[in-house]
């Protein structure tokens, strides 16, 4: 491992801003795909709109599931690279490709099943599910591009790499963003395909990163290796994988379960609402988006310190995130006040989508500060294997906090009722993680001493 990219020596906040910068840009570039496709899919109408609206729940549960394999595979090389046992770190990651294969194959099936009974529980309208279907008959084989480029980019992170899955993700994101009005409106050359077109320019996209996080790693880095494995030895390293994944994993699919709730709330208030909530949505992913970036390289840092037994500085980089986090989303919190109906103007010219959308950032971005917290805390818990606390804070912000809050605002104030209690719920969730998360490192500290 390149002495540049080792974690556990050097300035802490330093290593926080030389991981995180590239990691804002390269999270910006999965923040472009979903805000261009969501502008130019607004030009063709409110009903392709709110079509993309209901299926961000669902692409966002596959996303949210291969985040939970990436989170594994991240938290266990990192761990490797912490002891700098190289035989152990390219069995790993060979073993991770190939589980990276299952999950595909799995996600793909489980995907074609379960769509249709999906769009129905969320109370998708007729006219707009032939939109919806449109758009995921070509996202859902497309899985192959999502899910190996996630777990290969884990990887390179793991090894203390942001930069270069970063430039990659901006590039992809730049180039959804070209393809994405040619396809959709048929411009020169280009057939005119509509919602489907946005699905086929976010293939493309997805594919670059597919392609490079491959070279990277089989190429570059020569860590990714063809080799003989016993079942037995792969089997082991799954277990030790899958043991942080899946409760990371399901963790992560409660906020997918929670959009699909909400998406369901909504859509008695006609089409116009849910599309305004999912602008809202969209908008939410730019502006979490530095905590977002902080989140992905907590889980190197971390496994990487963990692997050294250097418990003091992961605590301090905790510390120092918590409180950045915090102080940055409380003054997004105030733009978002003022500029709220601008930002959703941008997407739509429909004054109800506007207005909902409008609403809901008003109200909702004041627990930004936090929801930051909530995934600072899961990248945390996660890296020390405990993802089942961090599953918990979820679901009980979702189950125990969020619904009968929102059945019960819903009854009262109407949709305005549902984003108060979301942000009640997010407040709630985030100061229990932060003390879950910090708990947990003081034990482990004290069990090292």
């Amino acid at each position: 491992m390149k002495e540049n990219r080792d974690l556990t020596q050097g300035n802490i906040k330093k290593h926080l801003v030389r991981l995180t910068g590239p990691m804002i840009f390269g999270i910006l570039g999965l923040t472009i795909f979903n805000l261009v496709d969501t502008y130019f899919v607004g030009l063709l109408g409110t009903n392709e709109l709110a079509a993309l609206s209901f299926t961000f729940p669902i692409v966002l549960t596959f996303s949210s599931l291969t985040l939970g394999v990436s989170t594994g595979v991240t938290a266990v090389v990192s761990k490797a690279a912490g002891k700098s046992n190289l035989s152990k770190l390219k069995a790993l990651i060979f073993d991770s490709m190939l589980l990276s294969l299952i999950c595909v194959i799995l996600f793909v099936g489980i995907g074609f099943l379960i769509l249709k009974p999906t769009l129905i529980l969320m109370q998708a309208d007729e006219e707009i599910i032939p939109i919806i279907m449109e758009y995921m008959v070509i996202w859902l084989p497309g899985l192959v591009f999502v899910v190996f480029p996630m777990v290969g980019n884990g990887i390179i992170r793991a090894l203390g790499d942001s930069k270069t899955p970063g430039i990659v993700m901006i590039i992809a994101g730049s180039v959804n963003a070209l393809f994405d009005p040619l396809f959709i409106f048929g411009i020169g050359p280009f057939p005119e395909l509509g919602v489907a077109g946005a699905a086929i320019a976010t293939l493309i996209g997805r594919f670059i990163t597919f392609s490079v996080a491959l070279y990277v790693l089989m190429k570059r880095d020569r860590v990714l290796v063809l080799q003989k494995r016993k079942f037995k030895e792969m089997a082991e390293n799954w277990k030790e994988i899958l043991t942080v994944a899946l409760p990371a994993g399901l963790s992560r699919i409660i906020l997918p379960v929670g959009s699909g709730i909400i998406t369901g709330l909504i859509a008695v208030y006609g089409v116009a609402a849910v599309a305004g909530f999912g602008v809202a949505v969209k908008i939410e992913g730019f502006i979490i988006i530095v905590a977002s970036s902080i989140s992905s390289i907590i889980v190197p840092f971390a496994g990487q310190n963990i692997g050294a037994r250097k418990f003091d500085r992961v605590k301090k980089l905790f510390s120092y995130s918590n409180r950045f986090v915090l102080l940055l989303q409380g003054s997004l919190f105030v733009l978002l006040l003022i500029f709220a109906p601008f930002l959703a103007g941008l997407f739509s010219k429909d004054a109800e989508v506007v207005r909902i959308a409008a609403l809901y950032l008003r109200i909702v971005s004041v627990a930004y500060g936090a929801k930051g917290i909530i995934l600072l805390s899961s990248a945390l818990l996660n890296v020390m294997r405990r993802p089942l606390i961090a599953a918990a804070v979820n679901l009980g912000q979702m189950f125990i906090v969020f619904i009968p809050l929102a059945l019960l605002g819903n009854m009262m104030v109407g949709i305005t009722g549902i984003f108060i209690a979301l942000a009640i719920s997010l407040v709630a969730a985030g100061i229990a993680a932060w003390k879950l998360a910090e708990n947990r490192l003081n034990k482990r500290m004290i069990q090292t001493d």
